[in-house]
């Protein structure tokens, strides 16, 4: 269940809108679970939306009893930290940077109406993350021309747009703008992966060739996630402490040992040093 909400807004300051694409459900809870707690945490409204239903990402099912398994899991997961999750009806896959998809994206940003949006970087191993970053790309400046899906009221702002961390180098590697603590909540973050079931204790170790070293007990098995989990969340903070201590300063940044990264896209509004303290309100 969400844990109960301590706003730190200013009362003449309206909620944030945070809107989280991923290409598959459990995308945007691995990349972002964490700064999702905190934005719910001060008050501020999130969604993620998995861009595809996640249809494929098994050994033994899939087609539509995986995909709704995976909505159910993608829901309890939206529970623990108490925001909006959605898949897009879209083939695992599949997806591709088309017109059609790109109209959908379209309209799930004008009517959500974000303040920053979270997606992947275009250059990735997987194509669904490729061809999501794309069309998240494609979508920014067009939630702002009228005559573009005409039905649906258009923004007045392109929103921000950030990039999630990854450890690709080619083109260029992943260098974060904005580097956020989640000491404080991360354990809220592996309970939202603990709820992808399908994922976390079947399909990933099958694909990684570790399924012999998942628990059978199912009580045993959030400690043995959470080991391998803390170490990736660890890795992205030693990575870049150098940002940690420079939005937190030297005493509280050299002691965070969890983290989330984020890179500014040039396609939305500019993330700017002005305006990181808004969208990301998390260091004082």
């Amino acid at each position: 269940m969400p844990t109960e909400q301590t706003s730190n807004m200013d009362s003449q300051t309206p909620p944030l809108s945070i809107l989280v694409f991923g290409a598959h459900p459990d995308d945007c809870d691995i990349k972002t679970g964490g700064v999702a707690a905190l934005y719910t945490q001060q008050g501020h409204r999130v969604k993620f939306i998995s861009v595809t239903n996640g249809d494929a990402g098994h050994h033994e099912m899939g087609g539509a009893p995986l995909a709704q398994r995976r909505n159910e899991e993608a829901q309890a997961a939206a529970e623990v930290i108490g925001i909006e999750y959605e898949l897009l009806d879209t083939h695992d896959g599949e997806l591709m940077p088309t017109l059609e998809n790109r109209y959908k994206i379209i309209r799930a940003i004008r009517e959500f109406r974000p303040d920053l949006i979270m997606t992947h970087r275009p250059n990735d191993y997987h194509p669904d993350h490729r061809y999501t970053s794309t069309l998240v790309q494609d979508a920014a400046y067009m939630v702002t021309v009228p005559n573009i899906c005409a039905l649906t009221p258009h923004l007045e702002k392109n929103p921000v747009i950030a990039y999630l961390s990854d450890g690709f180098v080619k083109p260029y590697p992943f260098t974060p703008d904005v580097v956020v603590g989640i000491d404080a909540v991360v354990e809220q973050k592996i309970d939202m992966l603990h709820c992808h079931v399908s994922q976390f204790y079947e399909w990933l170790p099958y694909n990684g060739g570790s399924l012999a070293s998942v628990p059978d007990v199912a009580s045993e098995r959030r400690a043995w996630l959470a080991e391998r989990m803390l170490n990736r969340f660890r890795d992205v903070a030693e990575r870049h402490r150098d940002v940690l201590i420079a939005l937190y300063g030297e005493e509280v940044g050299a002691q965070i040992k969890c983290a989330e990264a984020f890179e500014g896209c040039e396609y939305g509004s500019a993330l700017t040093a002005d305006n990181i303290p808004t969208l990301f309100p998390f260091f004082e």
